[in-house]
């Protein structure tokens, strides 16, 4: 899988989010322009009162305007208030339009990273937590929501507000504009060395978010072996040990705020006295009119707010890069198993012939080899059976039917392709999996049989249940197939999860049928009637069943013995009991002496 670099530039991340607002750049872009229109806007309330100042209550001809002048005074009072009206408009349209856009967004990039998700190979799996990945859709998308609603907009703000402000400082008087604007480097300073420091606190404290979420997600998962085990104070302890942590984390990266703050509110307030020192100068020297000082100190917040702003928004632009690169890393995730450029293109039913070639397998992070040098076929129709001692490789071979794995040595092929060539749809489509650990969704249970082929007739539900032993106890449910059995199918047996399992498996008619262990929670009343359906599908399907009761596999076309990766005896069920291995002595130990005896014989 391919990665993005965890040192991603801060541009890269913003021409990111740039990427992505395609289709609504436009409609992003009027945005701005109204952030900037209305922060310039901020100026004209300042600019009138200056007006009305020197003209109607302290400049040399005030009487006298005030007295012959007044549709002036009026029309200055109509545009104060016309021009709020209109920046009410305007802040309210940006508001909208930012907030809808980071919404788009976020619906958009949560579709995306869903889909990246689900067509990722097992690998990826194995390389991310649940709890990190949830994290990754839920707060860390919310964190670059809220810098394309909330810090690019402020950015903007601060950007125009102040650069106007001071444009106007300047026009109305430069010296003391220039005395102003000191200030100002001092503050960015300030502001830096903050940024230097809550940088990595933010990384940390996402990665602490991540561990939280994740030790959450595993123990409500995990339920069952929790209370199975009386572990819940242990539990609650864990999980507030990683509480704390992330607490005291989000405390530290507040605290750092708390620290520079002092300073910049200094350096921000510094502009008023050093306005009303210097201002109260240049009025009595008669270089400022009383009009321009009202406008300077009715403007002067304009110039100590983005400074401010400037710590907050560095806060919150910590916050996203921390969260965009991990979002980034699953947006450029690529799965390895894929469909290659030229892969052909099989609509029709596959017959279900599987061979492997010299096959050999290992896992990425793993240095031994899992199989070695297998080679064998199932033709058509035909029932393998796979057995073996725990950890042999029996789960990675037929994993890498459905292209769960790639092989590392040799090619496994269906129909006489290789499976590479062929179309991961098409492939798996053909392939009816049911395994020993079962998942099934909180749904009812005739959406769990039909969760391959959602437009699955009732009745076809039904005579797939019954191939797999299951018709019996649904019947006895509440609402029989209507019943909604819980998250991972809370409230049955292991035995009733995985005969609807099998249903599940059945229910896509596939070419191929794989069950890994599948009847190991049912008696052998259940697996005599489970084999039976088994033998009378209605359509033609290829079995590889790995099992280790010898009630399951006796009855299969071969019977392979996998040993260390491996094979070490293939043959019928009479022919490995004459070999006297390891098979042989799975029979004594099952069926005892007498039945070993028959079976010599025969």
């Amino acid at each position: 899988m391919e990665k993005r670099s965890p040192s991603t530039q801060e541009h890269s991340r913003l021409k990111w989010v740039w990427t992505n607002l395609k289709g609504r750049r436009a409609f992003y872009g009027l945005g701005i322009m109204g952030s900037i229109t209305f922060n310039v806007l901020q100026l004209t309330i300042p600019f009138f009162v200056a007006k009305l100042i020197d003209t109607f209550i302290s400049g040399p001809d005030a009487a006298y305007n005030l007295e012959h002048n007044r549709r002036l005074f009026f029309i200055y009072i109509a545009a104060m208030v016309g021009l709020t009206l209109v920046r009410t408009v305007i802040v309210y349209a940006t508001g909208m339009i930012f907030e809808g856009n980071s919404q788009w967004f976020l619906y958009r990039i949560r579709n995306v990273l869903y889909d990246k998700v689900q067509r990722q190979d097992m690998n990826f799996y194995n390389t991310f937590r649940t709890g990190d990945l949830m994290t990754r859709m839920t707060g860390d998308l919310d964190a670059v929501r809220h810098m394309i609603a909330w810090v690019i907009k402020t950015i903007i703000e601060s950007v125009a507000l102040y650069t106007s402000t001071m444009i106007y400082f300047f026009f109305m008087d430069s010296l003391l504009a220039s005395i102003l604007l000191v200030i100002s480097p001092l503050i960015f300073i300030v502001i830096l060395k903050f940024r230097k420091d809550v940088g990595p606190k933010h990384a940390l404290l996402r990665e602490k978010l991540s561990g939280l979420n994740t030790n959450a997600q595993e123990n409500i998962s995990g339920n069952r072996v929790v209370k199975a085990f009386a572990r819940e104070k242990y539990e609650i302890e864990k999980f507030d040990r990683g509480n704390t942590e992330y607490s005291e984390t989000n405390k530290k990266t507040a605290l750092i705020w708390l620290k520079y703050y002092p300073a910049i509110e200094t350096f921000a307030n510094m502009m008023p006295i050093i306005l009303l020192v210097i201002g109260g100068f240049f009025i009595i020297d008669g270089r400022l009119t009383v009009g321009e000082f009202a406008a300077f100190s009715g403007l002067i917040w304009a110039i100590a707010n983005p400074m401010r702003n400037l710590g907050s928004i560095m806060n919150e632009f910590q916050r996203f890069k921390a969260a965009s690169a991990k979002i980034m890393e699953i947006y450029y995730s690529e799965p390895k198993i894929k469909d290659a450029p030229n892969a052909l293109d099989l609509p029709d039913r596959f017959k279900g012939k599987v061979e492997f070639k010299d096959v050999s397998f290992k896992y990425e992070d793993g240095k031994l080899p899992v199989l070695e040098h297998i080679s064998f076929t199932v033709e058509p129709g035909e029932t393998l059976a796979i057995m073996g001692e725990t950890g042999c490789g029996k789960t990675s071979l037929i994993h890498l039917i459905p292209r769960f794995y790639e092989v590392t040595g040799g090619q496994v092929l269906v129909d006489g392709h290789d499976v590479r060539e062929l179309k991961l749809h098409q492939l798996r489509k053909n392939i009816g999996l049911a395994t020993q650990d079962v998942l099934l969704y909180s749904d009812t249970i005739d959406g769990n049989i039909a969760y391959g082929d959602e437009q699955l007739p009732k009745n076809e539900v039904v005579k797939f249940a019954r191939y797999s032993a299951a018709s019996d106890f649904i019947a006895k449910m509440p609402e029989g197939y209507e019943t909604i059995i819980g998250e991972r199918g809370v409230g049955l047996s292991g035995g009733q999860k995985q005969r609807i399992s099998l249903a599940r498996a059945l229910a896509i008619r596939p070419s191929i049928l794989i069950l890994d262990d599948t009847t190991s929670a049912v008696d052998m009343e259940t697996e005599k009637e489970i084999q039976e359906g088994l033998r009378n599908l209605d359509f033609p399907c290829t079995k590889i069943i790995i099992a280790q009761r010898i009630s399951t596999t006796k009855n299969a076309d071969k019977i392979m013995v996998l040993q260390n990766g491996h094979i070490m005896e293939v043959g019928t069920h009479e022919e490995l009991v004459k070999k006297h291995g390891y098979y042989h002595s799975l029979v004594t130990l099952q069926t005892g002496e007498e039945e070993f005896g028959k079976a010599g014989e025969a």
